[in-house]
């Protein structure tokens, strides 16, 4: 019980402080809100006091942002100043696009760190080596620049991917591999290491001197012990996983909450961008608590000690 409250007050600490990173870097970006809404029309001081009460940017700023985070708890995101909409159906209906390309990226991202590490853990030093090396040079570059290569290479050049757009599913494969290569190549440096040392405890001898294939012995035996680490660190990553696809989306045009994001922020639609924010967080919350469901899944010891 005590594990569960201490999980909960970190999920409902990390809300607490996304949110107020967001309030706070939204208030002190350059650019003035009310200026974004009266645009190119009239400009009377009579227009731009009607915008201030309405929104109730009158108020003190501590005021707001109390005001904020009350509405926040009662499930009110508010309305999009720009729109004039309320901010639930502003992003509801841009959030599926989003939420396929994240899952496909996943998926991808789990069997690359898989695949690699699996078929790398105890070869020869020159395969790990080349392997390591084409880890660290996407693990190095942002996701949108592989994006554009990926683009360049096979939507331009070989014609197999649609350049642009979310028609089919075919439109999915190049912005989720953007997004994946990168995690990929880093959890499988974990999973990697984690092996090695896996292979090199006793179990790992006794299953070898049972007869059993090197590839056995890491996906029956070694593969348990080193997960540990790595679903940690995947749980992390893959949460942060949504704020990269934002500008994934961009490069590749695909609707979602990438172009939602973008034109809040240049409107400064607090609203709308402070709601983006929090679905972010939420989502890296809701990883992280089933990456720790996980770990009783794949190691019986913590289960009994959760039981006691």
């Amino acid at each position: 019980m005590t594990a569960v409250l201490k999980r909960l007050g970190g999920s409902v600490l990390v809300l607490w402080a996304a949110a107020t990173a967001a309030y706070l870097a939204l208030r002190l970006s350059p650019g003035d809100t009310v200026d974004t809404l009266v645009g190119d029309g009239p400009d009377t001081p009579q227009i731009r006091a009607a915008i201030i009460a309405d929104l109730g940017l009158d108020k003190p700023a501590v005021v707001q942002y109390l005001t904020y985070l009350w509405r926040l708890l009662h499930g009110d995101l508010g309305r999009s100043y720009v729109l004039q909409r309320p901010v639930v159906d502003v992003i509801g209906g841009q959030v599926w696009p989003t939420v396929k390309l994240t899952l496909l990226a996943s998926a991808f991202c789990v069997v690359i760190a898989l695949g690699l590490a699996v078929l790398t853990a105890g070869r020869g030093r020159w395969l790990r080596g080349f392997v390591s090396g084409v880890e660290l040079t996407v693990v190095s570059a942002p996701a949108f620049l592989i994006g554009i290569l990926l683009l360049s290479l096979f939507s331009f050049r070989l014609g197999w991917f649609p350049v642009s757009g979310d028609r089919d599913a075919a439109a999915l494969v190049l912005p989720a591999l953007s997004l994946a290569l990168p995690l990929g190549g880093l959890l499988s440096q974990v999973l990697r290491e984690g092996l090695e040392r896996a292979l090199e405890e006793p179990f790992a001898l006794t299953a070898r001197a049972r007869g059993l294939t090197s590839y056995a012995v890491v996906a029956r035996h070694a593969l348990r012990h080193a997960l540990l680490p790595t679903v940690t660190l995947a749980g992390t990553l893959i949460g942060f996983m949504l704020s990269a696809a934002v500008v994934v989306e961009r490069v590749f045009g695909r609707p979602g909450l990438g172009e939602v994001a973008t034109e809040a922020v240049g409107n400064k639609d607090i609203p709308v961008v402070l709601a983006v924010v929090m679905l972010a967080a939420a989502v890296y919350v809701a990883l992280s608590t089933l990456a720790d469901l996980a770990y009783l899944l794949i190691d019986p010891r913590l289960r009994k000690e959760a039981a006691a």
